[in-house]
């Protein structure tokens, strides 16, 4: 009984925490579910600020890596919740880049990628309207979108 107070305990500190470091391991993260946040397949981060700007959307982008337990767990439970899929899939271009592969690697250089997730929110010039380091629960995801709207929108 102790042992589960201890891992009741322990979830949302590692929730909320995020990863940091560049611990690797040979687990790999699946791709979103189909039931998931829409997540736009591209190489390049421009051609997301083009399309963002031809449909008046901020970009959203979710730095992820395979050994991030935390990443893991916002693929399975946060980005399927149903209002932040139907939320996200109509207000944001949505992307996910591993930190750790291909251009993912330069692009975390650029956004100082320091810790898993780590969700930004962009204008259409590549700008940061909004970052966070760490999981948030769908409630809290949804709150963090709609400051990163209110904040594009006042500017």
């Amino acid at each position: 009984m102790k042992n589960i107070a201890y891992i009741l305990l322990l979830l949302p500190a590692l929730l909320l925490l995020g990863c940091k470091g560049s611990k690797k391991t040979t687990s790999t993260s699946k791709p979103a579910a189909k039931n998931s946040v829409n997540f736009v397949d591209s190489d390049t981060l421009s051609e997301l600020l083009d399309l963002a700007d031809r449909k008046n959307k901020l970009v959203f982008v979710d730095f992820y890596t395979d050994w991030c337990m935390p990443c893991k767990l916002m693929d399975q439970d946060v980005f399927t919740d149903k209002k932040v899929k139907a939320f996200f899939d109509k207000n944001f271009i949505s992307y996910k880049v591993n930190a750790e592969k291909g251009n993912g690697v330069n692009l975390a250089t650029v956004f100082e990628v320091r810790a898993y997730p780590t969700l930004l929110f962009l204008n259409e010039k590549g700008q940061v309207i909004e970052k966070k380091e760490g999981a948030l629960y769908p409630t809290g995801l949804l709150d963090f979108a709609q400051r990163a709207i209110d904040k594009h929108q006042g500017s």
